[in-house]
């Protein structure tokens, strides 16, 4: 069977949030082979979670709960004030929240946007990868990130104590970045 795909994940199966194990889905009690060892916020935790229970929603259904929270996507806001000025479709934001797999960062993580929409989450990103983008992630690593710019081209890793997250929009191509430290 073909594995799912993330639109705002493409290539969640690389970046170290499954693993290869065989079990029974906690969701739709199939054996499976690839268990999701990322981020779940829900009350109870589902002791097997597989990439197509998440892709069609059925673990955030069941369980409450989310794979990327709601609050932590770019521009979102708790206040509805605000929120409603805000011209990111609901659809989108839930797919990111309770249909996409999330990554591994230090701290809470981020869900970039751009375009009015959430970005797709590309990989962990070191100073070497960002290099060709720099141009397009000169106001994330100036303006957003709120390090030192020179910290950032010379010491951003993939696994370190301070990690790059690198998106892309899924409408124009454009790359962002977020970055967090330990």
């Amino acid at each position: 069977m073909e594995l799912p795909r993330f639109k705002y994940s493409p290539n969640a199966y690389e970046i170290d949030v499954f693993t290869e194990e065989e079990g029974i889905c906690s969701i739709c009690s199939v054996k499976r082979n690839l268990k999701y060892t990322g981020s779940f916020y829900s009350i109870e935790e589902p002791e097997y979670i597989c990439p197509w229970c998440i892709h069609d929603g059925s673990v955030s259904k069941k369980y409450n709960g989310e794979f990327n929270d709601y609050s932590g996507i770019e521009k979102i806001s708790p206040d509805p004030s605000i929120q409603s000025k805000i011209n990111i479709s609901e659809k989108h934001l839930l797919e990111v929240c309770e249909r996409t797999p999330s990554y591994v960062s230090w701290q809470q993580e981020v869900w970039l946007t751009h375009c009015n929409e959430p970005c797709a989450f590309i990989g962990y990103a070191n100073n070497k990868i960002i290099e060709p983008f720099l141009d397009e992630l000169k106001e994330d690593i100036e303006v957003n990130i709120g390090y030192d710019p020179e910290l950032i081209r010379k010491y951003l890793t993939t696994d370190g104590s301070l990690v790059g997250y690198l998106f892309q929009c899924v409408n124009c191509g454009q790359h962002r970045l977020h970055a967090d430290s330990d």
